[in-house]
């Protein structure tokens, strides 16, 4: 079993109408923190983005926050952070969550973070990488999402070949364990750098 370093965390940059998401959010952030796991994610202040956030660097641990420079203001960039990065565009700040995270975690979010959460499973899907994914579904949120999954492998649209192998949490407890169980062998998780290039 690998070790789980860094976790690349994908979330609203609102915090949704729901107060189990933003706790959910402060929660995993302080778990994160006590388990010496950095946190890499999209750099803002402000809804579940900042409360992941915040509550790592609250608890003592590491973050790295990777945002794009027009998103600075709009996102308005956590600047406490100890590693900020701030991308030309969104191509190169997708591009660095992935290379420096271990595994990828969704908790509750709009269009942005569920194309982020799709592209990862379909590099998965396409053998560009062996990182866990994990779908947190705090209370339910995701619920939607996991019953379209079903129904394309129903309809055979994901078929055993081209089979998405995603993790479900219903609570921050799970997470990582859950991530560390399914944590791939150290030399399977990197993808070259020219393919990463290309995607």
């Amino acid at each position: 079993m690998s070790e789980i370093k860094t976790v690349c965390v994908y979330c609203g940059s609102g915090a949704g109408t729901n107060p189990l998401f933003i706790e959910a959010a402060r929660a995993f952030g302080k778990e994160l923190a006590e388990n010496g796991v950095t946190l890499v994610y999209g750099g803002g202040a402000i809804g579940l983005m900042g409360a992941v956030a915040n509550a790592v660097l609250d608890h003592g641990g590491a973050v790295t926050g990777i945002i794009p420079g027009f998103l600075r203001t709009k996102e308005i960039a956590l600047d406490r952070v100890q590693d900020l990065i701030v991308t030309d565009d969104m191509h190169e700040r997708k591009r660095l969550m992935f290379e420096r995270s271990d595994a990828f975690v969704a908790l509750p979010g709009g269009i942005g973070t569920l194309e982020e959460l799709v592209e990862q499973m379909t590099w998965q899907q396409l053998g560009r990488h062996r990182k866990p994914i994990l779908i947190a579904n705090i209370d339910g949120f995701w619920d939607p999402l996991l019953g379209l999954l079903a129904h394309m492998t129903e309809t055979a649209f994901i078929r055993a070949q081209l089979s998405v192998k995603v993790l479900t949490a219903d609570s921050v407890a799970e997470i990582l364990p859950k991530l560390r169980a399914a944590a791939a062998p150290e030399q399977a998780k990197t993808m070259p750098p020219e393919i990463a290039r290309r995607l």
